[in-house]
């Protein structure tokens, strides 16, 4: 019979793509890992990796049986987590996903009274773009996510707990750095510095401005909101962050003025996004409670 911990091992090599890498990230030796390997292969028949010296590659029927074993180890985890979810909330280990847009802005607040207030959570963070994290909530490789909605995440539950805004961030010297708020009508495109696509925040940013950008568009894209927001203080354009991270910005930087988006908002609202059958929505509603009263204490005072 197929078990759990042959399973575990050949996920990890269809992770690793390397016996040695995946043995490591199991904790056990590569002899031990690729005998529980080979004997699974050896009762099921069929041959899962092929392997030689330099790569590991998956069989086309080792895609499919390997799907349906991320199905049995998925379920197995939830059958674990329904015991978790019977002990004191936030007491057990969370693997929780930030998107690059909220991490550096929200953790540095909450952390300190999570540690506090649940001294016994054992906490991973993960830090990725919204599609990996989707699919990595999706596979069960982590707890929960936090993102900016609107954001496609169906089949997967959204647990809403903030709503902000956008500001414009603008060179002191710049003319907009006068205005008390800014339409979007406002904005010269060709000044806008936005992130790359695939992060959320650009396409959240050009909804609320009512922005289309044309293949031909000028428009830098850079890496991360930090670079952009360098570039605005060396009065290379404009931008636009959300409401969470205008304090610390501000404080990081004397050539930025930050000017409210005068459009209709919230412009994101911020969720966690968890899989229909996580068993630890306890834990994720004083996540919840905690998160939105520090926000509530530190960005809107």
């Amino acid at each position: 019979m197929i078990s759990i911990k042959q399973i575990t091992y050949a996920l990890a090599v269809e992770q690793q793509r390397h016996f040695k890498r995946a043995a490591e990230l199991c904790n056990v030796s590569q002899s031990a890992l690729s005998t529980a390997i080979s004997e699974m292969e050896s009762q099921l028949g069929v041959m899962i990796f092929e392997r030689d010296n330099k790569k590991v590659l998956v069989t086309p029927l080792g895609e499919q049986i390997l799907a349906k074993a991320r199905e049995i180890k998925l379920q197995v985890d939830d059958l674990h987590n329904l015991s978790l979810g019977q002990r004191e909330i936030l007491s057990f280990p969370m693997r929780i996903g930030v998107i690059p847009t909220i991490a550096p802005f929200l953790l540095p607040r909450v952390l300190p009274q999570l540690r506090k207030a649940f001294p016994n959570l054992e906490l991973k963070l993960v830090e990725e773009q919204s599609a990996v994290l989707i699919e990595q909530v999706r596979s069960g490789k982590i707890d929960t996510a936090l993102l900016a909605l609107p954001y496609a995440h169906e089949g997967l539950h959204a647990f809403e707990f903030w709503q902000e805004c956008f500001y414009v961030a603008a060179h002191k010297s710049s003319p907009y750095a006068e205005k008390k708020q800014i339409l979007s009508s406002e904005i010269n495109p060709s000044e806008l510095l936005l992130l790359q696509d695939g992060h959320c925040l650009k396409d959240h940013i050009l909804d609320a401005c009512k922005l289309k950008l044309t293949t031909d568009s000028n428009t830098l894209a850079g890496t991360s909101l930090y670079t952009l927001v360098q570039m605005v203080a060396a009065n290379m354009g404009v931008t636009l962050v959300p409401e969470m991270a205008v304090k610390q910005l501000a404080k990081e930087s004397n050539q930025l003025q930050f000017i409210p988006l005068k459009e209709k908002g919230p412009h994101r609202k911020i969720a966690f996004i968890s899989r229909l059958s996580y068993s630890g929505v306890d834990s994720l509603q004083e996540l919840m409670r905690l998160f939105k009263s520090q926000l509530d204490k530190t960005v809107r005072v």
